[in-house]
C-alpha cells in the first residue's frame, strides 16, 4: 500500500532531488537575481500562500540571518487586502520575491500584477513556473516533478534554493557546501527512522500540536500543516515556550505534542517538552543532538547529528511533519495523495 503512495515516494525521493536541485544552483549565476539592488540595502520582502508563506518565513529569518539585513514574509492576501500596510509610502526601497510551486496561484499572480503595474521588479521562486515566469526577467526555478496534492519536495527544494541564493549573496561559502553536504545526511535518517515515524503515527492521537522556536517556527507551522492536509488531524503549531501560556491546556494522553528543539536553545526548549510528558502527553523531538534525559523521556527520538550550522538544517526538520501526517492519513485509511476538500493549485 505505502508503495502506491504518491506523497510518500515524493517525500522519500528528496534526497536525490535536493542533490539535482543543488547541482543547478551550483551552476547558476545567482547574482543576476539580485536585480543590481545591494542585498544589504533592500528589504527583502517574501510573499506566499499556504505552505509558500511558512517557506516565505522560513526563507526571511535565513536572509535576515546570512545577510543581516532587513526582511519580511506576509500572505500574499496581505499585500491584495492591506497593500498600504505591507507596502508603506516612504518605506525604504524593498524587492519582493513571490513564491508559488505551481506559478498559477491566483493571490501571487495579482500581486505580480500589482508589482508590474508600479514597475516594481521581483523575484519569482517556482517549480512548474506557468503565468509566474513570464511577468518577471528574475526566476528562481527549481527543478522539481511534484504529482501530489500536497507540497513536499517542492518546499523544501525551494527553501534549499533562497537559503543558497542568500549565501551566495553574502559570499558565503562555507555555507554552500554546509547545504551540498544535506542530501546523503537525509538518506541516512531516513533509513534509521522511517518506520519508527509510521509506528508513531498508529497511535489513537486526537490532537497534535508541533513547538518551534526562531527559524524552526515556520517548519513546525509546515509540520502541522502536512499533518492536517495529509490526514485531516486537528494540528497545532506554536512558538515553544509560549506554549506553557495557555495552549498546554490540551496536553494529555489524547495529544501528541511535537518538539522541534535548536541548538541554541537546547535547554528552555526541551524543558517545555518535558513538562508536557509528565502532563501525560506523548512527544515526538527533532533534534541535532539530544542529552540523556530526553533520550529516556521522549517517544520518538530524531537526533539529526549533522555537521553543518544550524540555520543549513532548517529542511532536515520537516521531511518528519511530511512522514507523520502520511502515514496518519493512512492509519485513518484516507489517501493523502487525495487530501479532503484540497486541490493541488488554489485559484479563485
Amino acid at each position: 500500500m505505502r508503495n502506491d503512495v504518491k506523497t510518500l515516494v515524493e517525500i522519500k525521493s528528496q534526497p536525490a532531488v535536493w542533490q539535482q536541485c543543488l547541482n543547478d544552483l551550483q551552476a547558476a549565476d545567482l547574482r543576476r537575481l539580485a536585480d543590481g539592488h545591494s542585498p544589504l540595502e533592500v528589504e527583502w520582502v517574501f510573499i506566499g500562500c499556504g505552505t509558500s508563506f511558512y517557506l516565505a518565513q522560513a526563507a526571511a529569518f535565513s536572509f535576515t540571518s546570512l545577510l543581516n539585513t532587513g526582511t519580511r514574509a506576509v500572505p500574499a492576501s496581505e499585500v491584495l487586502l492591506s497593500p498600504e500596510l505591507v507596502f508603506p509610502r516612504g518605506a525604504k526601497s524593498y524587492y519582493p520575491v513571490l513564491i508559488s510551486r505551481s506559478g498559477h496561484t491566483s493571490e501571487v499572480l495579482q500581486v505580480a500584477e500589482i508589482l508590474r503595474a508600479q514597475q516594481v521588479p521581483f523575484l519569482a521562486v517556482t517549480c512548474d513556473g506557468r503565468e509566474l515566469v513570464s511577468m518577471t526577467d528574475f526566476v528562481l526555478k527549481m527543478r522539481v516533478e511534484e504529482e501530489s496534492t500536497v507540497m513536499t519536495s517542492s518546499f523544501t527544494s525551494m527553501l534549499l534554493g533562497l537559503q543558497y541564493l542568500g549565501a551566495a549573496l553574502a559570499s558565503n561559502h562555507g555555507f554552500m557546501e554546509a547545504l551540498q553536504q544535506l542530501p546523503k545526511h537525509l538518506d541516512r535518517l531516513l533509513d534509521t527512522y522511517d518506520e519508527q515515524v509510521a509506528e508513531l503515527a498508529q497511535q489513537p492521537f486526537e490532537d497534535i500540536a508541533v513547538l518551534g522556536q526562531g527559524p524552526l517556527y515556520p517548519i513546525a507551522s509546515e509540520s502541522a500543516l502536512k499533518v492536517m492536509e495529509s490526514s485531516s488531524t486537528f494540528a497545532q503549531f506554536f512558538h515553544t515556550l509560549e506554549f506553557r501560556h495557555g495552549p498546554k491546556s490540551i496536553a494529555g494522553p489524547a495529544t501528541l505534542i511535537g518538539g522541534l528543539i535548536s541548538e541554541s536553545g537546547y535547554d528552555a526548549e526541551s524543558a517545555v517538552l518535558l513538562e508536557m510528558k509528565e502532563l501525560g502527553s506523548q512527544i515526538f523531538v527533532v533534534t541535532n543532538t539530544a542529552d540523556e534525559l530526553l533520550r529516556k523521556q521522549a517517544d520518538l527520538l530524531i537526533e539529526l547529528n549533522l555537521p553543518v550550522p544550524e540555520l543549513a538544517r532548517l529542511v532536515m526538520y520537516v521531511v518528519w511533519g511530511q512522514l507523520l501526517g502520511s502515514y496518519r492519513g493512512l492509519e485513518k485509511g484516507l489517501n493523502p495523495d487525495h487530501p479532503r476538500n484540497l486541490s493541488r493549485v488554489v485559484t479563485i
